[in-house]
């Protein structure tokens, strides 16, 4: 049984990993084309790729999803889903994910409140991103979300 963690911005998803990795379950790092943020570390927070790289992935059908968001690739490879207990997933990625990886799975949804979310988005200080379009994104994104197990709206978790 692997856990997927799916939240919108600033949802605790890291944290909540984090707490997990203490555990002892190991978490998949997705590949993605965007530039790191303050902070994150290439390895453990994504695999970081040129374009080229992550297209030749696709072409060799390493990836198990991907998706695209504003203009940055992301994907998880067969190899990550695999080897790994915890996923960090986006509702466009497990859209993309097949079926017989989902059912391996217990999806949780962190569905934190948008005070809080904010709050911690303006501790975060994101120079890559904007507050507003984040939330406005993550609005789409979520709008008829309802792929999951168990659903978490305590932000202490």
């Amino acid at each position: 049984m692997k856990i997927i963690l799916v939240g919108k911005a600033a949802a605790g998803k890291d944290f909540f990993r984090n707490r997990l990795l203490k555990r002892g379950f190991k978490c998949a790092v997705s590949h993605t084309t965007r530039e790191p943020r303050e902070g994150e570390k290439a390895g453990i927070d994504y695999h970081y790729i040129n374009k080229d790289k992550f297209k030749e992935m696709l072409n060799k059908n390493e990836m198990l999803e991907h998706m695209e968001f504003k203009g940055w690739y992301y994907g998880l490879t067969i190899e990550e889903y695999k080897n790994n207990d915890i996923l960090i997933m986006s509702p466009d990625g497990l859209d993309d994910m097949p079926e017989w990886a989902k059912k391996q799975c217990l999806i949780i949804y962190l569905d934190i409140n948008p005070t809080t979310r904010l709050t911690r988005l303006i501790l975060r200080d994101d120079k890559n991103d904007n507050i507003e379009r984040r939330f406005n994104t993550d609005e789409d994104q979520f709008s008829n979300f309802c792929e999951y197990d168990l659903r978490v709206t305590n932000p202490e978790f």
